[in-house]
């Protein structure tokens, strides 16, 4: 889960709320957790005191200044830059993530599910399927699906449109600056390993699902990070939304999507999405996947890979994989 409990916060919060020691005490109490082995942590709570206090002193003062990323490679199954800030850093990123989940949150569409509280993956295909029920009227009439990714996304983020979507709901010029001081440590767009990173997605990524729900009046439309997709009766109206669409992100975001995964499917041939083959009556664990669960799996991260399968129709991979260990 991306986010845990924090105070309420209101359009007249005040700089030195945000940035109490109370609240930096309670960024690091989660921050740590999953993290007490790591050198780096390890290093900075050997004077969790003295670090806090004087993090707390140079946010006050505002003679903070973001440091330099740690940059590294992983396979997530495929090869991501990450880019990691230091203990302090991720500390503040933590700080302004919290603060602008609750500022923003409530204001997104309910069909946005990457990095929500009570959303994430599982409830996105779970929403999917419903609106195939209702498109489909319940599997009796043709259901069409596109699915849309903008190119780039991470690196192609705006830095100045972002700071305009943030200024409509913030006024405080000093939350403004540290969230400023963020966007501004990483020289073009966004970086993968900072966890403001999700939810400043959120924020700039909420403008084309107001345009698609408000403008172009789209009713069965859901989106998780950068991958959107919309549901529809007939594919006739698709070349006009897709330019709609594109016009949009251009004009208002700086955006556009990528050529090769934009894709439209009738519901019959399968819908890949978020890791699963959405089908009428069913779901299958994409085959992908399922072949490097079948590769990977050990003792360590069976339970892992079994809850991942709980949520499609595996009941046969679920038995073989844990009678694996059964001995």
């Amino acid at each position: 889960m991306c986010v845990a409990t924090f105070k309420m916060v209101t359009h007249n919060e005040q700089y030195s709320d945000v940035i109490s020691i109370e609240n930096l005490f309670q960024v690091w109490s989660e921050f740590k957790k999953g993290k007490r082995k790591r050198k780096d942590v390890q290093i900075f709570e050997r004077n969790l005191e003295n670090n806090l206090f004087r993090l707390h002193y140079k946010l006050g003062d505002k003679s903070y200044n973001h440091g330099k990323y740690q940059a590294f490679f992983i396979h997530d199954p495929k090869l991501r830059h990450i880019h990691k800030a230091s203990v302090e850093d991720r500390i503040v990123h933590h700080l302004l993530y919290k603060y602008l989940y609750e500022l923003f949150d409530r204001h997104f569409i309910y069909d946005s599910y990457s990095c929500r509280l009570v959303k994430g993956t599982h409830r996105a295909v779970d929403r999917l399927e419903k609106f195939t029920r209702i498109v489909s009227k319940n599997y009796t009439r043709s259901c069409w699906v596109l699915k849309l990714d903008i190119k780039k996304f991470f690196a192609s983020v705006n830095h100045q449109i972002l700071k305009k979507l943030l200024r409509k709901r913030i006024k405080d010029p000093n939350i403004l600056w540290l969230l400023n001081e963020i966007i501004d440590s990483f020289p073009i767009g966004m970086p993968l390993g900072n966890v403001t990173s999700q939810v400043f997605a959120n924020i700039y990524m909420d403008e084309l699902d107001q345009f698609i729900k408000h403008k172009l009046k789209i009713r069965y439309y859901l989106r998780y990070a950068d991958d959107f997709t919309i549901l529809l009766t007939c594919s006739n109206d698709t070349n006009h939304l897709i330019k709609e669409m594109e016009l949009f992100l251009k004009e208002n975001l700086k955006l556009e999507l990528h050529p090769k995964k934009t894709i439209l499917r009738k519901l019959d041939w399968g819908i890949d999405f978020l890791g699963y083959i959405v089908l009428y009556h069913y779901r299958l664990p994409r085959t992908r996947l399922r072949r490097r669960i079948l590769k990977r799996v050990n003792i360590s991260n069976l339970a892992s890979y079994l809850g991942y399968l709980s949520h499609a129709n595996s009941y046969r991979l679920r038995l073989s994989l844990f009678g694996r260990f059964l001995n």
